[in-house]
């Protein structure tokens, strides 16, 4: 099906049905363009023959007619629509162990933070540090565990705690920018796997690769340790591997 193009009285084409497609999709072309193929009689606004969505289904397609001419204008802003050719997205979804490979490697990107207050911590500080350790684990009532939480808390210095946020906020900036520009973290980069949209295969938003995806979990995970991580990786056993936070993002892991 071969498909014209007209705006301000300037048309462009033929088009294929897929070119179409794809330039809606793009919003290279606008609902208020006007659209002629075979089988019409009259020109159409795009946005009457998809019935305003970005997708042109024609049904009941005929045979040939005549062509209605259009007066083309000189001077008019209907620049001619170039259709740049795509190479299809992958959609061969990333295996088990590779993705848990990939969490693996970002999950240890977090740990310089847990080390961080040994920078600042003299040498009788870490004593009491170990002691207090020592008694949380062989702490009988969770009373207890709580005061000594709070010593330890106490014992790391505000320097300590100021440069643990300086390093989570880096890291947060780190991976929220890879995931913007490329769908991955740094652990998926390094595994060659990346987040796409469950049905086009295309890259998401930030909002559902970071926000969705791994911040609202790493607070539920906080919360609710480990009842989270084993709901969540349960539903990846399903056929398109999709973990709850997948599912709740409407995403996929796919290989690059």
């Amino acid at each position: 099906m071969q498909i014209y193009l007209a705006r301000n009285n300037q048309q462009a084409g033929p088009y294929t049905l897929e070119q179409l497609n794809q330039m809606l999709a793009s919003q290279q072309v606008l609902l208020t363009d006007s659209a002629w193929h075979q089988g019409m009689t009259e020109w159409k606004a795009l946005g009457e023959l998809t019935q305003g969505k970005l997708v042109y289904q024609p049904e009941g397609y005929i045979g040939s007619a005549p062509f209605p001419e259009q007066t083309p204008v000189q001077n008019s802003g209907f620049n001619k629509i170039q259709v740049e050719k795509k190479t299809a997205p992958n959609t061969e979804l990333a295996s088990i162990s590779t993705r848990i490979l990939a969490k693996i490697i970002d999950l240890l990107l977090w740990l310089p933070a847990a080390a961080i207050p040994s920078f600042f911590l003299k040498p009788e500080q870490i004593n009491q540090l170990s002691e207090i350790q020592q008694k949380m684990q062989s702490a009988d009532t969770s009373t207890q565990a709580v005061q000594l939480q709070q010593q330890l808390f106490t014992l790391i210095p505000a320097e300590a705690w100021q440069a643990m946020g300086i390093y989570i906020i880096i890291m947060l900036g780190i991976q929220a920018f890879m995931l913007a520009k490329s769908g991955q973290s740094i652990g998926k980069k390094l595994t060659k796997i990346k987040i796409v949209d469950v049905e086009s295969g295309e890259k998401v938003s930030l909002m559902r690769a970071f926000t969705l995806r791994s911040f609202i979990f790493i607070i539920l995970n906080l919360l609710f340790m480990p009842f989270i991580t084993i709901i969540d990786h349960v539903f990846a056993m399903s056929e398109k591997r999709q973990t709850l936070h997948d599912k709740l993002a409407k995403t996929k892991v796919v290989k690059q």
